[in-house]
């Protein structure tokens, strides 16, 4: 039964920072490319950052406006994922997702709240 477990979110104030992770079982977690979504109350679910490893590389994307604040990173041995968030912003209030893809699966975790707020 494939699981993705996401927790660390909460409640901070402008310019805290936040560490989500999402444990992964079920499936080959080293094989997928694993990504962060986060979805604000009214708005479209949106990528906010990706890590992918192949080969012995790996390759990590970011929203534009994430850049530079937040950093993806993922444990093999774990099989976990994390979202190292700086610097939060109220406009980072939201759900944040855990999603592994790759060719036809789709897996979604239930979600962590994110609240930025003064």
């Amino acid at each position: 039964q494939v699981q993705l477990v996401e927790s660390g979110g909460g409640s901070v104030q402008p310019g805290e920072s936040l560490r989500l992770s999402c444990a992964a079982s079920g499936f080959t977690f080293s094989s997928y490319p694993m990504r962060w979504y986060r979805q604000a109350p009214g708005k479209e679910r949106e990528l906010v950052a990706a890590i992918t490893s192949a080969g012995g590389s790996t390759t990590i994307n970011y929203a534009d406006f994430v850049k530079g604040r937040f950093t993806i990173s993922r444990d093999n041995v774990k099989n976990t994922v994390y979202l190292q968030m700086n610097s939060l912003i109220p406009e980072g209030t939201a759900v944040y997702y855990c999603n592994a893809r790759r060719w036809g699966d789709n897996y979604w975790g239930q979600g962590t709240q994110v609240t930025v707020s003064s």
